[in-house]
């Protein structure tokens, strides 16, 4: 497979890394880590000095039944999802939270610990050097819940807050006013003593962690119901824009309440933090309004952002770079849509991290990773 775009604009590739489907890639330094969709592949480790030939250092193995689709690098460690993958079957004991790796030598990682968490385990967590906010599922809770644990010592990592939506504690009494598992957290994203924290089909949540180990609710949306898709990352702009704060909020395009259109990226006004307000919207020109197969829409935008230019995987529709400068009128500026995978009918990218040369890394959760920089 040649990885060559059949579909570009204001987008050219650098180099391409052949591998099985991921879930997410992140760059520390000059080195990418790329965690997968399915065992027995885990994470692998690249070399991307020369992104035109990107080179393999390490891969690490999964277990039948483990799902490691997510990762994050920083101070020579390395953090990794451990969680139930539906429709294989499982191993004995099988590993369950968050996998800690010294990785201050890329090519040969060394496991420090795994954190158990309950249930199915982690599914998507950020890490800032020293603690990682993670959306574990817990005993006696129905759903993830918001945790946050301490790595000063990485070889025992020590639970410091959490936090959950009313209704999740069943242990203690709480019954929930929601279908199932539908209101759970994906995943927080911390800026200061803020934690903005995407809640599935319970929309999202801005959290007040000036004391960890008291996070506190400052305020929250859901709009699903009436929209239909679930909220998969709040992310807030780091500058203001015409004056005003703003969030980015991505609904991901799966598990819809019912068969409908696909899902978009939201702008929201928190300049009064305590009163979240949706006033625009953006999503991919000439998809439907109608009913669409899953992951036809928004996904994940990165992570970092570093100017109105924002990278945003869109699943089928590839990478698409959504200029916000004119925040009430978002606009695309660029695109980059692979070749679809060998043996599948379309691409699905699934997620993008801009490294600190302003490339960009474009995982397909069917096969690859595409290296891009904006021309």
């Amino acid at each position: 497979m040649s990885g060559n775009g059949v579909s570009a604009r204001g987008i050219r590739q650098v180099g391409y890394f052949d591998c099985a489907g991921g879930g997410q890639v992140v760059v520390d330094g000059r080195v990418a880590f790329i965690a997968h969709m399915k065992a027995p592949h885990g994470t692998t480790i690249v070399d991307v000095s020369d992104p035109s030939k990107p080179r393999q250092l390490a891969a690490i193995e999964v277990p039948t039944g483990t799902h490691s689709h997510k990762v994050r690098a920083a101070n020579g460690l390395m953090l990794v999802n451990r969680e139930a993958h539906g429709g294989q079957p499982s191993s004995p004991n099988p590993p369950r939270g968050l996998g800690i790796y010294d990785v201050s030598t890329p090519s040969r990682p060394r496991e420090i610990t795994l954190w158990r968490s309950g249930g199915t385990g982690v599914h998507r967590f950020t890490f800032d050097g020293r603690y990682a906010y993670l959306s574990p599922e817990m005993d006696g809770y129905v759903g993830n819940i918001m945790l946050i644990l301490d790595l000063a010592d990485p070889s025992r990592p020590q639970e410091v807050g959490r936090w959950w939506m009313p209704g999740q504690w069943t242990a203690g009494g709480e019954t929930p006013t929601w279908s199932g598992r539908q209101h759970r957290c994906h995943h927080p994203i911390r800026v200061g003593n803020r934690l903005y924290v995407s809640y599935w089909h319970g929309g999202f949540v801005i959290l007040d962690v000036e004391d960890l180990a008291k996070p506190r609710f400052v305020s929250g949306l859901d709009w699903s119901p009436p929209f239909l898709t679930p909220t998969h990352t709040a992310l807030p702009v780091p500058f203001p824009l015409n004056g005003r704060r703003v969030m980015l909020v991505a609904d991901e395009d799966v598990a819809k309440l019912e068969p409908g259109p696909p899902a978009f990226l939201w702008l929201v006004d928190i300049t009064d933090e305590k009163k979240p307000v949706p006033f625009a919207s953006f999503q991919v020109e000439g998809i439907g309004d109608g009913p669409q197969p899953d992951m036809t829409g928004c996904h994940q935008p990165v992570e970092t952002i570093t100017s109105t230019e924002i990278p945003v995987a869109w699943f089928a529709n590839g990478l698409r770079i959504v200029d916000i400068a004119r925040p009430h009128a978002p606009r695309e500026v660029a695109h980059f849509v692979p070749t679809a995978p060998e043996g599948s009918t379309r691409v699905c990218s699934n997620d993008v991290f801009v490294d600190d040369r302003g490339l960009m890394y474009l995982v397909d959760r069917v096969r690859g990773v595409h290296i891009l920089e904006r021309v």
